[in-house]
């Protein structure tokens, strides 16, 4: 598993007043949302008119599907709102979780749920108790 983690800092030349700003911000993030499977925030710089930073995170399986997606992420947030929002910085992070950091043993669907694995010999089933005996009357 993979955590790639962006952080874009933005340069918003237009807004004239933090109620404006906030309106461009929450449309961007609201339009990542929409478009791509990825958690986003406003991360800093909440008080200033012309500047804000966004912090971007991306969960998968493997290291080039979490890069590809987070600069399409970045490239999308450049494009939008006709040149009103500008990156001016983009950090990006990726790492690796789990087993032995994504190598290792494979193992098949029916492993994972407990089921012996290709030439294992299965567990021989448990034997049935035998039944109680009844009594017997004279």
């Amino acid at each position: 598993m993979f955590v790639g983690v962006l952080r874009l800092t933005l340069h918003l030349p237009e807004p004239g007043s933090l109620k404006s700003k906030r309106h461009l911000v929450r449309s961007a993030i609201d339009r990542v949302r929409a478009r791509f499977n990825v958690s986003i925030a406003e991360v800093a710089e909440n008080d200033l008119w012309q500047r804000s930073v966004l912090g971007v995170a991306a969960v998968g399986n493997d290291h080039a599907f979490v890069n590809e997606a987070l600069d399409k992420v970045a490239d999308f947030v450049a494009t939008m709102h006709g040149g009103q929002i500008q990156v001016i910085d983009r950090e990006l992070e990726i790492v690796p979780y789990g087993d032995a950091m994504g190598e290792g043993q494979m193992r098949t669907l029916a492993e994972a749920e407990g089921a012996p694995g290709w030439g294992e010999q299965p567990e021989a089933p448990p034997r049935p108790r035998p039944r109680p005996r009844e009594p017997e009357e004279d």
